[in-house]
C-alpha cells in the first residue's frame, strides 16, 4: 500500500506551489512530495520547506518512499537513533538503576568530548550506551532499530575495543575510552593533572564541576 501522503489521488490544489529560492529569490515550483528542488535560474538546490518529514525520521524505507533524503535530515535520523538506543539500554538494565546512571554519565561525557574533538556523535553515543553489553546483544538492538549497516559496524568496533584492549583505532573509540576513564576518575574522586591534557578532557572536567 502506498503512503496516502505520497499518493496523488489524495492531493488537492495546495499540492503544487512556488517557493522563493533562498539564493536568488526567483520562484521555484515544488510538488508536495519533492524533498528538494534545484533553482532553474541560479542552480541552487534547497529542501522543500513545506514537506513533513515526520514518518521518514523513523521509517527504514524512507529513502525508497521519498527519494534521496537531504543531508541535513539524516542528522535527525541519527539523533533519533541514539535516543532509541538510550531507551533500549534502560530496558536491558531494567531496575539496575546504578548501572543505568553510570552509563548515562559516561554518555554525557562522551557527548561533551565528541562535540569538542569531532567524530560521529551518533556512533559515539550509541557505543557509550551499549559499551557494557555483549557485542551480540548490542548488534541485535541496533539491527532491531533499523540502524544502517555502516553505523552498526562502527558502533560494534568501538564496543569491541574496550579500555585496556589496545590502542583505539578511531577517534570515536578514543572518545568513548576517555569518557569511561573520566567517569572512573570522577567516581573515585581522583583527577590527576596529567590526565587532562587535551581540550576534550578539559571539557569533560568542566562538566564534573
Amino acid at each position: 500500500m502506498k503512503c496516502p501522503g505520497q499518493d496523488m489521488q489524495y492531493w488537492n490544489e495546495n499540492a503544487i506551489f512556488n517557493v522563493d529560492c533562498p539564493e536568488c529569490h526567483k520562484p521555484v515550483e515544488f510538488y508536495k512530495d519533492d524533498t528538494s528542488r534545484k533553482c532553474g535560474h541560479c542552480g541552487k538546490r534547497f529542501v522543500n520547506p513545506k514537506m513533513d518529514f515526520g514518518c521518514a525520521s523513523y521509517c527504514q524505507f524512507a529513502e525508497q518512499c521519498l527519494g534521496t533524503l537531504p543531508e541535513e535530515f539524516k542528522g535527525v535520523q541519527d539523533n533519533l537513533l541514539k535516543d532509541k538506543v538510550a531507551v533500549e539500554m534502560k530496558r536491558q538494565y531494567k531496575s539496575d538503576f546504578k548501572r543505568i546512571s553510570r552509563t548515562m554519565k559516561i554518555a554525557r561525557h562522551a557527548e561533551n568530548i565528541g562535540k569538542s574533538e569531532g567524530g560521529n556523535l551518533a556512533t559515539i553515543l550509541c557505543a557509550a550506551y551499549l559499551h557494557e553489553m555483549d557485542i551480540s546483544i548490542a548488534r541485535e538492538i541496533l539491527e532491531n532499530l533499523s540502524a544502517e549497516q555502516e553505523t552498526i559496524k562502527e558502533v560494534c568496533t568501538v564496543i569491541e575495543q574496550s579500555p585496556g584492549s589496545g590502542t583505539p583505532s578511531s577517534i570515536e573509540s578514543k572518545i568513548v575510552h576517555d569518557a569511561i576513564h573520566l567517569h572512573e576518575l570522577q567516581d573515585t574522586g581522583t583527577t590527576p593533572d596529567h590526565f587532562f591534557t587535551s581540550s576534550a578532557l578539559k571539557l569533560g572536567e568542566e562538566s564534573i564541576t
